[in-house]
């Protein structure tokens, strides 16, 4: 058999090559192995070993193997039923893999992941390390979903997702995702003559919007094109290449990583990608997630959502927050979930085609300044920095409680409602004690009555802005986190400075309520 040789020793690569059903079986009936198809894989996978290539191999098929060694004509329609011959045909799978890499002397491992084992930091360094044992000794890992346990809640879905994971776990430079089709068209090519190939992707949101995904899997697998283009999704955010191609075309990835933007080149530096073979090169992110940070990303099922203000959204994009997300942000805890889960995070922003009211005047967030007080430092607000006895607010804002206070000598400071209320009173307490005319027993009685209510006076600020009418506001997800205290805990915190968190709590394990940040 022909081995493949370069000219020159190449750069070192780690490539993951996902295989559908339909490129392992048959689609129909008896669902015969495409043993030529395979036999051609398994040369090109021994070819970049030889060329000092790391290459992993998700494949699919179980449940196939599974309908051909029972003679069933159809994998049937409950759980419990593909479980089981996905069981029957695991074994068979992976037995004829083992005969196919044999004959060249290729060694090979088996790998059952589920969701559960990516979603447990744990289980998913452990997978790690046995990927990388693996690929040093030479061996070449098969990995496919482990159907016998998974269920529908836990399931990656289709294997397309699967191989992305995979690439995120060892790093990989390049994720092949061989299908039926030659790459990625404006439209479905099997109806649409006309439908064109879409040769280099930079930006998936924007194709997304410009082509068709409406070509499903064959009656035995579960992905289609829009499951590549989220996998796509997934892998280029940990730094890897995916490239769309035809099964049939497998030698074509030896072009592909010689001519294509590997991980000494820069992507802008790739012009030329549109030539060469027929396909889809979808060009990995510049700036990478790191490991822990895509794992948090992509890796978590979000157990929960926590809405924050606009300047709490602002304050987590500054490097020095360290992607951790203070209480006074929150407006709104939704999903029961505990401590050290994943959350999804929503900004609660003005709609950008709505950013004033009837009157004219900018519409605020109304509950946005505790947040920039307390995580943005920024500037004074006018009540903290105008003349003692000026009225900067309107006589309605001022405390009821306080109102006697209004007409007092002059050499009496008037209080007024700045951030929080208890900040205000104890501001007056020096002055109280230099002015002989100015009531201190009173102004202490009501500090005393003030501070008591001041957590409460903020919780219930909160509480009504999340009832306010939403018109001219929008919530957007903008990323996920994990969170440090549960769900009824978060709740009860929410809005108030972190000094406040043991007082509410009676504990305080940390002043962040969300930590470990990481953005869309």
């Amino acid at each position: 058999m022909f081995l493949h040789q370069s000219k020159s020793k190449a750069t070192p690569l780690t490539i993951v090559i996902k295989l559908g059903t339909s490129s392992i079986v048959s689609p129909e009936y008896p669902f015969l192995p495409h043993l030529q198809l395979l036999s051609s894989i398994v040369e090109t996978v021994v070819n970049l070993r030889a060329q000092g290539h790391r290459v992993v191999l998700v494949s699919s098929g179980a449940i196939g193997v599974g309908l051909r060694r029972m003679d069933l004509r159809g994998r049937g329609k409950g759980l419990s039923q593909k479980q089981a011959l996905a069981a029957i045909g695991q074994g068979r799978l992976i037995a004829l893999w083992d005969n196919l890499f044999s004959q060249l002397d290729q060694p090979i491992a088996q790998i059952l992941l589920t969701r559960m084992d990516i979603s447990d930091r744990t289980r998913y360094l452990n997978a790690q390390n046995t990927f990388s044992e693996l690929l040093q000794m030479g061996v070449v890992p098969i990995v496919n979903e482990n159907d016998t346990v998974s269920v529908t809640e836990i399931k990656f879905g289709d294997n397309d997702t699967l191989s992305a994971i995979s690439s995120a776990i060892v790093h990989a430079d390049y994720l092949f995702l061989l299908t039926d089709v030659e790459c990625l068209y404006t439209d479905n090519p099997r109806n649409n003559p006309d439908a064109k190939p879409v040769r280099v992707v930079r930006d998936i949101e924007k194709v997304k919007q410009q082509v068709s995904t409406s070509t499903l899997g064959t009656s035995l697998g579960t992905g289609g094109m829009s499951t590549k283009l989220i996998a796509a999704e997934l892998a280029t955010a940990a730094g890897t290449t995916t490239v769309i191609m035809h099964s049939g075309n497998v030698q074509d990835i030896f072009s592909v990583i010689q001519h294509g933007a590997g991980p000494s080149r820069d992507v802008s530096e790739t012009p030329h990608l549109e030539e060469g073979p027929l396909c889809t090169r979808f060009l990995r992110r510049e700036t990478a997630l790191k490991d822990r940070k895509w794992w948090i990303a992509h890796g978590l099922h979000s157990a929960g959502t926590i809405t924050i203000d606009e300047g709490a959204y602002r304050a987590i994009q500054r490097k020095e927050s360290g992607g951790r997300l203070l209480p006074a942000g929150v407006i709104k805890v939704q999903g029961p979930f505990a401590s050290h889960q994943a959350v999804k995070l929503v900004v609660r922003r003005r709609k950008r085609d709505n950013s004033s009211n009837k009157a004219g005047t900018t519409i605020t967030n109304p509950v946005s300044r505790n947040s920039i007080d307390e995580s943005m430092n920024s500037s004074p607000t006018p009540a903290s920095t105008s003349k003692l006895g000026e009225n900067v607010y309107p006589s309605t804002l001022v405390s009821p409680a306080l109102k006697h206070l209004t007409n007092a000598q002059p050499d009496t400071p008037q209080i007024q409602p700045i951030l929080s209320l208890s900040s205000s009173v104890a501001s007056l307490d020096p002055l109280s004690k230099s002015s002989p005319s100015s009531p201190a027993p009173a102004i202490n009685a009501i500090a005393e009555k003030l501070n008591s209510v001041d957590l409460q006076t903020r919780q219930s600020h909160r509480n009504g802005a999340e009832e306010d009418d939403m018109d001219g506001w929008e919530e957007v997800e903008i990323g996920k986190g994990l969170a440090q205290y549960n769900s009824v805990e978060i709740d009860r915190i929410k809005g108030i400075k972190s000094a406040h968190i043991e007082n509410v709590l009676g504990y305080s394990e940390s002043e962040h309520v969300v930590d470990s940040i990481t953005f869309l």
